[in-house]
């Protein structure tokens, strides 16, 4: 056992055929699997740590559609985890769909998982602003502007960073202007 290094086995020397592999080293399916149970992985991504472990690609590619098959590896569920994730940290659609987009996931896969959030993304984006500037002169040029950078590099278009800001400023406005004073309603004389 010495040599394995942190519990792993050895690597089986590059272009060393697979009937050659220590029975006592993983297959790519286990070892994949090993990936899967640990959380969700794009095929893409699979591939490409499964090839850093040193697993050859004739036995990688079955090894993946087999999993596939069985729906331990599954795309469509990767992107709504991830989606959902993402959003649910405060990252806007154009941020998350460029992260889908770099686990090769197609198009339409990455429209499905921003449908499948159901989020409101004005509403996500003027949470945000509130949470992170809310009580702040956002009235200012030069506040306003670095709220509205923070929001678009977490992913939220210009039009949905600018509304945000708008309706936090206005909401701002209305607390600072009642100072704790009440206005008369219609017929209190």
């Amino acid at each position: 056992m010495s040599g394995w290094g942190r519990g792993r086995p050895p690597k089986r020397e590059p272009g060393a055929p697979a009937a050659e592999r220590d029975p006592a080293e993983p297959s790519a399916y286990q070892r994949a699997l090993g990936l899967l149970v640990r959380r969700e992985h794009s095929r893409k991504e699979l591939t490409r740590k499964l090839v850093a472990r040193g697993v050859e690609r004739d036995e990688l590619e079955p090894a993946l559609d087999t999993l596939s098959r069985q729906d331990f590896q599954n795309d469509e569920r990767f992107a709504a985890a991830l989606a959902r994730s993402r959003a649910s940290a405060g990252y806007g659609p154009q941020r998350i769909r460029s992260e889908l987009a770099m686990h090769g996931l197609s198009r339409g896969e990455i429209v499905e998982a921003l449908d499948a959030c159901e989020r409101d993304w004005p509403a996500s984006a003027l949470e945000l602003a509130t949470r992170r500037f809310g009580g702040r002169d956002v009235a200012d040029p030069a506040k306003r502007r670095k709220a509205i950078d923070f929001l678009i590099r977490r992913g939220f278009d210009q039009r949905d960073a600018q509304a945000a800001l708008r309706d936090l400023a206005q909401a701002d406005a209305g607390t600072d202007d009642a100072d704790g004073a009440v206005e008369p309603g219609p017929g209190d004389d």
